[in-house]
């Protein structure tokens, strides 16, 4: 099956020690595609079919369905989960659509009239109700055991832990709200427990997600439960005691941001924020319905790197938005010289069925587009690459993630999984093994990526 990175494939993420199937057990294969909280979805759909007896299959051939779980959040994604779920069709033939995209079934069935059930996101219930009528489940309690930690889609060594669903932001270009709902924050006893359990199966990071994570609670005003306050910066806090690296992503630069600072600074969670700021003139802004204090944004980076100077910043950003003059865009790039961020992404505008900036006037062509694409990324390019330059001669702490017979590929602190960049050893390293925690010295550095040596 394909859908993700052969890294976060579901069919090539880990090695399943579950998998080998007893007589007259039902298979069920996945398919999960978009970001790390589809994926979280999925893991909890496989765990939920796991108690219920049912294997895993890593292969069309072996599966008695297939559920593809689809990303809909822009008109590629939805092309590549269309794409997905004729893949499956074909090569199953009895496949169950779930995810984001699940949310327009007359769309999917429009294209693949023949799926067997079509859910919306986060519909659990749903799903194992079209999975039982598909392919009925036939459990055995004795030889039926699902994993402490449930069914896991990445590596053993580190695990996406969800804590809220949702957001109630109400951005133009963004129709998450509209298929995931407004914000729903889990009880912090309830993540706390699922975190410890990962961490004792052997996670080394956890990376925190959510639609909003700097918002986690305040659907709920924050109320104590067990003597545990839902509030980001006391979760954060709570997890930290844990002894796993702790990344936090999807921060919006709220003000109580700042309360977060001194526990990186304290290395009690990883100094990285991955903050979706989207752009920096407020006009844009102002625009996209999102908080057009970007002159402010920079004086909270500043404070933030005052209190913690090795704070790691990434974020995000669209060029090309209906009405982006050059002019609000050399403000981009001219707020980008001074920010500094250490991670960039960038997207190109795309309008999304149901999104309200469809309707805005002055959209730009394509050709735009990538011009301003191109230039955004040379500049965060040379950003990044005289910053990591900065690094070499240092001596730091890596995460070992795979090892092959020219290296070891790992990550710093400053590098999360997919998205960030890599550093790898070539020499000295058979001795060691995948979710090693080792100290290296850098020793070359390119424009995204590091080399090191292992240090004793």
């Amino acid at each position: 099956m394909k859908a993700n990175p052969p890294s976060v494939r579901p069919d090539m993420a880990c090695t399943l020690t579950y998998e080998v199937k007893r007589q007259g057990q039902p298979t069920i294969g996945m398919v999960s595609l978009g970001c790390p909280k589809a994926l979280v979805d999925s893991e909890r759909i496989l765990t939920r079919l796991r108690a219920e007896g049912y294997g895993i299959s890593t292969n069309y051939d072996g599966a008695d369905a297939v559920i593809v779980n689809t990303c809909g959040f822009l008109d590629t994604a939805k092309a590549e989960s269309l794409e997905a779920i004729g893949e499956a069709l074909d090569k199953n033939g009895r496949v169950i659509v779930t995810g984001c995209l699940g949310a327009e079934p007359g769309y999917i069935n429009g294209t693949h009239p023949k799926v067997l059930a079509v859910t919306g996101p986060h519909q659990y219930e749903q799903v194992l109700d079209a999975v039982h009528w598909a392919v009925p489940p036939s459990p055995n309690p004795f030889v039926d055991l699902v994993p402490a930690t449930g069914v896991k889609l990445t590596p053993r060594h580190y695990s996406y832990l969800k804590i809220s669903e949702g957001c109630n932001h109400k951005c133009k270009f963004c129709i998450i709200p509209n298929m995931r709902g407004r914000l729903k924050s889990r009880p912090a006893n309830a993540i706390l427990r699922e975190a410890e359990k990962l961490v004792e199966s052997g996670a080394k990071e956890l990376l925190i997600i959510s639609q909003d994570t700097s918002a986690y609670g305040s659907d709920i005003k924050n109320q104590e439960e067990r003597g545990r306050r839902p509030h980001i910066t006391d979760l954060a806090r709570d997890l930290s005691s844990l002894g796993a690296w702790i990344r936090l992503h999807y921060i919006y630069p709220y003000p109580h941001v700042r309360n977060l600072i001194p526990l990186m600074a304290e290395d009690l969670i990883l100094p990285y924020l991955d903050i979706p700021f989207q752009h920096a003139h407020p006009d844009v802004l102002r625009r996209m319905a999102r908080p057009a204090a970007a002159s402010k944004t920079l004086d909270e980076i500043a404070a933030w790197r005052d209190v913690c100077p090795n704070i790691t910043l990434r974020s995000t950003f669209i060029v090309g938005y209906p009405g982006e003059t050059e002019e609000e865009f050399q403000v981009l790039l001219d707020w980008l010289d001074e920010a500094q961020l250490d991670r960039v992404g960038c997207f190109k505008y795309e309008n999304v069925s149901g999104a309200r900036s469809n309707d805005l006037p002055n959209h730009l062509s394509e050709d735009v587009k990538q011009n301003r694409w191109e230039r955004l990324m040379e500049k965060s390019q040379a950003i990044s690459e005289v910053k990591l330059a900065s690094k070499v001669g240092q001596k730091i702490e890596v995460i070992v993630d795979e090892i092959d017979e020219d290296g070891a590929t790992c990550r710093t602190w400053a590098d999360a999984p997919e998205i960030d960049g890599n550093l790898f050893i070539d020499e000295g390293f058979h001795g060691l093994s995948i979710g090693d925690i080792i100290s290296v010295e850098i020793n070359e550095a390119g424009k995204y990526d590091l080399w090191a040596k292992v240090t004793s």
